[in-house]
This record gives structure tokens, sequence and C-alpha cells, in this order.
């Protein structure tokens, strides 16, 4: 009954690391074991280990329930440490005249936890922020202290133009990226009623635009950013004013998830033409940002924008550090110092989604169906195909079944629509059909043909299981829906196992497209995923990863499903297990969810309540069975959102 062919023998750990491309996406953080288990080395340059099956039964005897989102904090230091040390390297070896100073843009993920783990993580390298909001602005005011660079960028309102020379009146390093010339003019009006010159900088529009699905976040048609003519009518109001040195910032963004890196290096040695420029007129530019987008291997082929990207850290920093030295050495200016706003980079490997199977369907499932006395000739007709099939070897003996198992089938159909065939005799020539198609399916693959049969491919997607997980796609990994983007998916045990299951994954969402339609495997993508065999009854936990960048953040409330449980993980060789729980965060209630779009327990509880009271009233409905049904009803409030399936047993 098997859909795929028995991986050749002897299947281990290492075989299920290649088989979910784990050296592509994991980037050192995550391995199978010896166990069979999916495992963490969260901590920078350690070999630590820790099994994520542990971690879900720590989380579970701690009262989380799943889903599950397993956030591995030292992971979010090591990303930190990873890219630092990377441009560090770069800078070293080119002998390049100034620093690199990176921001983390919050929008990325916004989560106090996460940001005030980077910022800690990146203290001793100065490691700023990045804020693109009215609401994140006032976040981030009261994170960065006087030391720390905060980049604003985004549409700006007077408000927020008048926090900022707030924050610079008290001395912290709060730099407005000027998006659009109107800002300036605001943001001067408010200086000079306050007789005070801002602080600044420019967002330009490049020629070079970018690469990926995000492209059109640079270029001459991006949506923010001044044109060349802007910034030099900015500077010239400047140097009219006398204060050119207040201009310290260049910015350039080329769009999320950068995948060609000769994309970039065009963008960095367009603005540092730019740069040059200004400091030899006398402006006082003294920061180059190159923005965000450095990218995250998700695991799919290069040339799909959103999963995979043609670079690693150690080639993004040198282009960067060698371009921008290249031409200040030929201009003769001084390096300036290097920003970038690597948020995906940073936070993508440090969540992971833990999902339970809840049940699988097969379209093949074997159910009992009583032959009558005088079958119909169709479902006989069917009984031969389904012997044929189990007896033909032959390619073009096995197509003829198929062939033959289509038609039959069609004519049952056309038969039950007119009244001619009864449900029951239907129902044993879809199982029928459906075996032989299984028949058939079996002994193609043991024919092993390159390339294989249309019908081969087109049996294979028929036969593939759906595996039904207790998860939102729209909450949890809503890039997928909304771009394609891939995330890797994978069971987190049994992995000493072959997956000899040909399944698709689907949520608990009434939307067909809450689904996953493709998966990162070891040779780019599939529309598939090899997993083993489900019991009910049994536990078998699917992990998601790379979902710390975005996700929860533009994740939906789609069928009212909202936050799951997360636990925050630390490494720790002084453990039992190599870890300790640092916190544990409760999903959220249906009291919570029902709120947030304007259903209140009290008032629900009063309309339900008068429908009891009618139904006991009038004798529909007895008061004890009444209050029984209305005190369920309530205790559901204090559920989480997300299911509880328990297999319940016959007396």
């Amino acid at each position: 009954m098997d859909t795929t062919k028995d991986p050749l023998p002897p299947w281990s750990a290492a075989d299920a690391q290649a088989l979910y491309a784990m050296d592509v996406w994991a980037d050192g953080f995550f391995f199978v074991n010896a166990a069979g288990n999916v495992a963490a080395r969260p901590l920078h340059d350690s070999k630590l280990a820790i099994d994520l099956t542990a971690v879900i039964e720590a989380a579970k005897a701690e009262g989380a329930t799943l889903p599950l989102l397993i956030r591995f904090q030292d992971v979010l230091e090591a990303r930190v440490k990873r890219l630092n040390e990377a441009f560090a390297g770069a800078i070293a070896a080119a002998s390049y005249g100034s620093r690199y100073q990176g921001v983390y843009p919050i929008k990325v993920n916004q989560l106090h936890e996460v940001v005030e783990e980077v910022l800690e993580a990146g203290a001793p390298y100065d490691l700023g922020l990045e804020c693109g909001s009215k609401p994140e602005l006032v976040a981030a005011l009261s994170l960065i202290g006087t030391d720390r660079l905060l980049i604003c960028n985004g549409v700006k309102d007077h408000v927020m133009l008048s926090l900022m020379l707030n924050a610079q009146q008290l001395g912290q390093q709060v730099l407005p990226v000027i998006e659009k010339y109107s800002e300036y003019d605001q943001l001067m009006i408010l200086g000079d009623q306050r007789q005070v010159v801002p602080r600044l900088a420019v967002r330009v529009k490049l020629a070079t635009r970018g690469s990926g699905r995000w492209f059109e976040s640079g270029g001459s048609r991006s949506k923010f950013g001044l044109t060349v003519p802007e910034l030099v009518r900015l500077v010239k109001d400047l140097e009219r004013r006398g204060s050119a040195e207040r201009l310290e910032l260049l910015h350039f963004h080329l769009g999320s998830q950068i995948s060609d890196i000769q994309v970039l290096k065009s963008a960095v040695k367009e603005m540092t033409q730019i740069y040059a420029d200004l400091r030899q007129r006398g402006v006082g530019v003294r920061y180059l940002d190159v923005g965000g987008g450095l990218g995250v291997n998700y695991g799919g082929d290069y040339g799909s924008a959103e999963s995979a990207i043609n670079y690693g850290l150690t080639e993004y920093a040198n282009a960067v550090v060698y371009a921008v030295q290249e031409i200040c050495d030929a201009r003769g200016v001084p390096e300036p110092v290097l920003l970038s706003e690597s948020g995906r980079a940073i936070t993508a490997h440090h969540s992971v989604l833990v999902v339970p199977v809840l049940g699988v369907h097969r379209p093949d499932a074997p159910y009992p169906v009583e032959a009558g006395p005088e079958p119909a000739p169709v479902v006989t007709r069917l009984q031969t195909t389904l012997e044929e099939s189990r007896e033909a070897s032959g390619l073009g003996a096995l197509l003829e079944a198929f062939h033959d198992a289509q038609e039959a089938r069609e004519e049952a159909e056309q038969l039950l629509r007119l009244g001619y065939l009864d449900v029951e005799s239907f129902a044993q020539a879809e199982s029928l059909y459906w075996s032989s198609c299984r028949a058939v399916l079996s002994r193609l693959q043991a024919l092993d043909l390159h390339p294989p049969p249309q019908e081969q491919l087109q049996l294979e997607d028929l036969l593939t299981d759906v595996y039904l997980c207790d998860f939102s796609v729209f909450h949890s990994i809503i890039d997928h829906w909304a771009i394609g983007q891939m995330f890797p998916v994978m069971p987190l045990h049994r992995l000493t196992e072959p997956p000899r299951q040909r399944a698709q994954v689907v949520d608990l969402t009434c939307d067909s497209d809450g689904k996953v339609s493709q998966y990162v495997r070891a040779n780019g993508s599939s529309e598939w995923l090899p997993l083993h065999r489900f019991t009910a009854g049994e536990p078998y936990y699917l992990g998601f990863f790379l979902v710390g960048a975005y996700q929860e953040i533009l994740g939906d409330s789609h069928n009212l499903f909202g936050r799951v449980a997360e636990v925050h993980v630390y490494g720790s060789a002084d453990e039992p297990e190599n870890f300790w729980i640092e916190k544990v965060i409760p999903g959220i209630t249906v009291r919570d969810m029902l709120a947030q779009v304007q259903y209140f327990p009290n008032e629900l509880n009063r309309r339900m309540s008068e429908m009891v009271k009618r139904k006991i009233e009038s004798g529909a409905v007895k008061p004890n069975e009444g209050m029984r049904i209305l005190n369920q009803y309530m205790r559901v409030f204090d559920e989480n959102t997300y299911c509880d399936i328990k297999v319940l047993h016959r007396d």
C-alpha cells in the first residue's frame, strides 16, 4: 500500500538529513541525531546539541499546548556574531579604513524578547535598531539608550519627526531617513522652531534595481527615496544654511531577500560614487547604509526568488567592503562606516514551529463494502480490472489496466447520476477503482522507468496522502500562501526509519488554500513530502523551520486560530538535556481571540442562557441537561483555539 519505493537499506540519520536538504538550509543549527530525532546546535562555536523531542516533552510538562513555537534564543546571538564576524573578517582582509555597524529592523520580528535578545547579543558591536512606523519608533526610543543608532525609515508625520528631534536633544543617536522631499521641509521647519539643525539621513533612488520578488524596492521607480536631483537640492539647502555636516548617512534598499550578489555589488558601487561626490563637496556624510536584503537560503532552487540565494554570508560581506573600498581609494575619500539592516538573516533560524499530525486521508483507504448477490455489471468489470492489475507485468498491460479502470469509473459515475446505479454499488465501484490504481502504481514503480510514463505521474499525484495538521498556514507561514515562499518542513522524529508515505500537508482552516504546496527536497523542491505512516493515538510531529522572520508578525486571524503557544529555550551543558526553558507563553484563548473581533463572554453567555432557558421552559430539554450544555459552552472560552484531539474508546 506504500506510495513510494522503499529507500535502499540501511536507512540512517544521514540519509534523512540528505533527503530533507538540511545541509542547504539548516546552516549548522539543526541536524538529525543518532536517535533519529531533529536536534539543534544553537550556541555559537559549540557542538552542544538539544533534542527537539525533549524540548517538546519538557514544554508539555510546563503546561504548553500544541502547536508550539520553540524559540532558540541562543541562535539570535549566534546569528548576530556571525554577521559581525563576517564583516570584521572582510574589513581586516581588505585593510578597510573604517568599521561595520549593523542595525536590526524590528519590522522583521517586533516581539520584545526577540528585540532585547538581539540588542544584548549586539552590544559588543554597537548594533542599533531600525524602525518604520510610529509604534515601532515609540518602542525603539526606549531601548537604544544614547549610544546605539536608531535609523528611522518609512513615511513620517510631524509627530514622528518631533519625537526624533526630542531624542536628538536627549543625546540619542537617532537619524530620520528622508524618504521624500516634503519630509525634509517639515523636519527643517520643526528644527527652525527649536533653533536647532537636525541630524538627518537620506534614502536615494538608485538606477540599479534589486533582484528577487522585492526588486521594485530599488530602482528609479521605487516607492521611497529621493531622486538624485532632489538629493542635490537638499544638499544645496543645507549648504545655504551652513549645515552640510548634518547630513550624516546615505541609504539605499534593494528589497528583502536579494537573490543575486552581482546586483548588490552594482548598487553599492553606484551609491559609493554618490557618497564620494558629496564628500569631495564638503558634505559630512560618514555612514553608508546598504539597507536590508541579506538573504536566507530556505532550500529552494536558485531562481525561486523568495526561497534561494546564490551567495553566502562571507561573500555578502566581501562584496560590500571591497566595492566601497575600491571606489573610495580611487576617489581619494575616507571610507565610511558601513551599515546594513539585516533582519531576516538574524531571526529566521531561531524559531521552529512544531505541529502534530491529527489524521491522514488516503484516497484509496480500504473500507468494507458488501457485494450483493448480483453485482452491477460495472462492478464486475472493475473486479476483473483489479485482478488484471495485480497480475500484469509489462508496461503496456499495466497502462491498459489503468485505462480500463478509468473508463469503468466514469461509467459508474454516469450511471449514478442517471439513477441506474445504487449508492452501495457505487461505493463498491469506487473501492475497486482505487485498489486498481494502487496496484498499477506499485508495479509501474517497480519497473523503474526513466522518464516515468505520464500515467505513473498522474497516479502518484492521485494517490498522495493528505496529512491533516494542527496549525494555520495563514497565521504561521503566511508567506507560503501569499508569495509561494518555501519553508523547510520535516518530521522531528522516527528519522532512522525510511519515510515511505507520499504526503501533502494541510492545515485546520476551512480554506482550500490552507495547505503546503511546495516542499524543500534534496534536489530543490517537490509537490509532495516523504513522511512516515501515521497511527492514530501515537504522536507524530512535523517541524516548520526558518519561521522566525516576518511570519508571526504578518500572520492574520483567519478562522480565529490566533497565536500559538511558545517556549523560550537556552542551551546549557549543565542541564540534563542540555537546555532550560526560560519562559512558557500560552497560546491565545478562545475568549481573547473573540474579544479581538468584538465578541465578549458576558454578552454571549447572556444570549446562550436565554436560549437554554427557553428550551427548559418548553420541556424540550431537562434542567440538568440544559445547565450541562450551558456550562460546557462557557468552559470553552478558556480553551486554546487550536485542536486538542483525544482518541475516544468505547466502553
